[in-house]
């Protein structure tokens, strides 16, 4: 997918929007749970070999307050299917991604690397029942990929700036997490 979307040309904005959320114990061919897979290794591995885009988004969400922050059998081969919980599972990956966005900020040079959480909105993943402002979710996204703010390594909700978990914003986890994403991926990340 990097290979076919550098073919295209440079990006001005990636956002890192697919995910999944509920469901089983299932592995990929690398013998990584899926979920895990999708939501974290994916958007690490698109930033490691695309080319560079002036700006990275990585959507996570509300529920990265439930999420692991020891990173401790972050790809569940200890736990296995007999622990798996897919609600943890998701909560640590949106927390993931908000280390994400905070380390890319540090690490790569001119590139406005930021998180957001679009709330709780009525999409498919969301459902008809939910109470959030589909509209400010959308104008989120739009501020951050068209580079309305001049922020980095911030996280947004609602189109205001929001303040994560404490853990996310430990320097030190953020290179633990990367640190750990090459080692599983054997991707690098790009010299700033």
């Amino acid at each position: 997918m990097a290979k076919e979307a550098n073919e295209m040309g440079k990006f001005d904005t990636v956002i890192h929007n697919a995910g999944l959320f509920r469901g089983g114990f299932k592995r990929t061919e690398d013998d990584l749970p899926s979920l895990f897979a999708v939501n974290t290794i994916a958007p690490y591995m698109l930033t490691c070999l695309m080319e560079r885009p002036k700006r990275l988004v990585y959507v996570s969400s509300m529920l990265h307050t439930g999420g692991d922050a020891n990173l401790k059998d972050i790809d569940w081969k200890q736990r296995g299917e007999s622990g798996w919980n897919d609600m943890q599972a998701y909560s640590d990956s949106k927390l993931h991604n908000i280390m994400l966005a905070f380390g890319m900020a540090r690490k790569l040079s001119n590139v406005k690397s930021n998180s957001l959480d679009p709330g709780w909105v009525a999409t498919k993943m969301g459902g008809a029942g939910a109470s959030g402002d589909i509209q400010a979710a959308v104008d989120t996204y739009v501020m951050l990929a068209e580079g309305k703010t001049d922020a980095s390594g911030k996280h947004f909700y609602m189109t205001k700036e929001k303040s994560p978990v404490p853990a996310a914003e430990d320097k030190s986890k953020q290179d633990d997490l990367l640190n750990m994403l090459k080692d599983i991926t054997g991707c690098s990340l790009p010299s700033a």
